[in-house]
């Protein structure tokens, strides 16, 4: 009986520790926003959003900028997220379990791990200048797209570790193929799963700087590109140049907000359309 009430108060200390720390966390996290949307919100207007910047950044808007970060984002998702997904598709359901499987894995591991200037600087070595393609959207694209690649073979992987193996084993018996199986009946279970890596890119593509810095953004550039080849500006190095190279401090200030919080939006936004993926996918599953 003794036992059963320490357990039971064990049980409830714990509940209520995780609940305090749930919200500290949120907490934390509403203090950020709150004081990014208060500073930012007085900078954002229509001519803020839609115009060129000028005087060195400390004027105008930050339309390219907002156009290069989507342009950036959706080029590294374009490569990032099939890569991935036959990656961990392949690692899952074909590999089985040698060593090289497992030695890929940890590589895979290790490269989530690696610091997003490393990335830069092996992009601006491989694609910048090895390849020729300068800096540019693409170079800027692919260079994201492998530092978020582990994320997207991690949990398409995870996803497809969730399917129980009965349902592999059904669709084997009544005649499919392995690739009629994993097509047809696994993917299409584990996909609104699979979207949570789509995700977790994009939360970290949006923002990064580092990478970019070396491959693909421009100082100021105050005009859209008109090919993957040309330079861009993306806003979080927009955001990094003029809260540490403005020449009038208040103005900076007031842009650097603004930018911030266009960006958090925008990563928002994102995230949202990815949610809504997932749910579209989810429901598909559930009718079927």
């Amino acid at each position: 009986m003794k036992y059963n009430t320490k357990k039971k108060i064990t049980q409830s200390l714990a509940f209520i520790l995780f609940r305090v720390l749930s919200v500290v966390v949120v907490g934390i996290l509403g203090c950020i926003l709150g004081f990014i949307l208060i500073r930012g919100a007085a900078a954002i207007n229509w001519e803020f959003l839609t115009s060129y910047p000028t005087d060195g950044m400390t004027k105008g808007g930050i339309y390219p900028a907002i156009i290069g970060t989507l342009y950036l984002t959706i080029g590294a998702m374009i490569f990032a997220f099939p890569v991935g997904l036959l990656s961990g598709i392949y690692l899952n359901e074909y590999a089985g379990k040698a060593w090289l499987v497992r030695f890929i894995r940890m590589m895979t591991n290790n490269l989530s791990g690696i610091p997003s200037i490393v990335f830069g600087l092996f992009g601006m070595a491989l694609f910048v200048n090895y390849l020729s393609f300068g800096d540019s959207i693409i170079a800027g694209s692919l260079t994201l797209g492998l530092m978020v690649l582990p994320i997207v073979i991690r949990t398409t992987e995870e996803a497809l570790k969730q399917i129980d193996d009965t349902f592999r084993h059904g669709s084997l018996a009544l005649g499919a193929t392995k690739l009629q199986t994993t097509v047809r009946v696994v993917l299409p279970m584990a996909f609104p799963n699979i979207i949570t890596g789509l995700i977790l890119s994009i939360g970290r593509v949006s923002g990064e700087t580092a990478p970019i810095m070396f491959t693909a953004v421009a100082y100021f550039l105050p005009q859209l590109p008109s090919s993957i080849f040309d330079q861009i500006m993306a806003l979080p190095y927009h955001l990094y140049v003029i809260s540490t190279s403005g020449t009038d401090i208040e103005a900076s200030r007031t842009i650097a907000y603004g930018t911030a919080f266009v960006l958090i939006s925008i990563v928002l936004i994102l995230n949202l359309l990815a949610n809504a993926l997932r749910r579209y996918f989810g429901k598909k599953v559930k009718m079927g």
